[in-house]
């Protein structure tokens, strides 16, 4: 299950935005889908409204996964269909820092983090020791050994969106020195894992992105609480909506699809900052 850390908002420590994101279909047969749409109220953020339009509409079951994500299942009949979803949520606007954070040794970590030490679909965290160990030469083990890790992702490998299609392993990104948010994030993945540090992945919206789109990056489990690191960033900055969690791009598709593949004919995704309204 998803660990979630007690987070506690301060006058001046939050923003309200309203995410918008809508995807449009044309199904030549009925097509099984999961979708993971719905953000959840968490360490850091809080769903205020929420709106979650299918069209035409069709029976849906909501379930849970293992890492705590609101999940949607449905069929899609032939034709037209289309799923729009908005949130106005209350997020950080500072995301917190803790320069000197400490190690947490494997034997005293909670059980809900200890997956994601594991090497997984796309983080090879096993191939990666060593890489991570020669990064992480000469930083305090915890926080300052992610957050070198953060930096020499920024200084060596490219952030191009939209250059990948599908994801990318750890091991090719390192291999291709650029990818995209996702890309990034599993190479940053790997490398924690690889110092014994539980990482994971997440998905979800960033107010003003450039070129808007859903967004990536990881956490890593330090000091007995999860902290955010985001390497396609120049600086960390308040504004994400968590809206996924898991071990890698495997666990946090938006949406998975069955049968005959059928791809977005259109796709909108909107991030707006919104008045106090709450």
């Amino acid at each position: 299950m998803l660990l979630l850390t007690l987070y506690h908002f301060t006058e001046t420590s939050y923003m309200w935005l309203r995410t918008r994101f809508k995807l449009t279909f044309d199904i030549i047969i009925p097509t099984p889908f999961i979708l993971m749409l719905r953000p959840r109220s968490g360490a850091q953020q809080w769903i205020a409204k929420e709106e979650y339009r299918i069209s035409p509409n069709v029976p849906v079951v909501e379930f849970t996964d293992n890492y705590g994500n609101l999940c949607q299942r449905l069929v899609a009949p032939p034709g037209a269909f289309s799923i729009h979803t908005s949130a106005d949520v209350k997020t950080a606007d500072v995301i917190d820092q803790a320069p000197g954070a400490s190690f947490v040794e494997v034997q005293n970590l909670p059980e809900s983090v200890l997956s994601y030490l594991l090497p997984s679909r796309y983080c090879e965290s096993d191939r990666f020791s060593e890489m991570a160990s020669s990064i992480t030469a000469g930083y305090n083990a915890g926080y300052d050994q992610v957050s070198a890790i953060e930096n020499w992702l920024k200084k060596n490998i490219k952030y191009v969106p939209g250059s990948s299609q599908y994801p990318l392993s750890a091991v090719e990104v390192n291999k291709k020195q650029s990818g995209v948010c996702r890309d990034l994030a599993h190479l940053g993945i790997a490398l924690c894992r690889g110092l014994s540090i539980p990482a994971r992945m997440v998905v979800g919206f960033l107010h003003q992105l450039e070129p808007m789109d859903m967004h990536a990056w990881f956490e890593a489990f330090i000091g007995g609480r999860w902290y955010t690191f985001d390497a396609t960033q120049k600086t960390l900055r308040g504004g994400y909506v968590a809206v996924g969690f898991g071990r890698d791009a495997a666990d946090v598709a938006v949406y998975n699809q069955f049968g005959p593949a059928v791809y977005p004919s259109s796709q909108m995704i909107q991030v707006e900052l919104i008045p106090q309204e709450y």
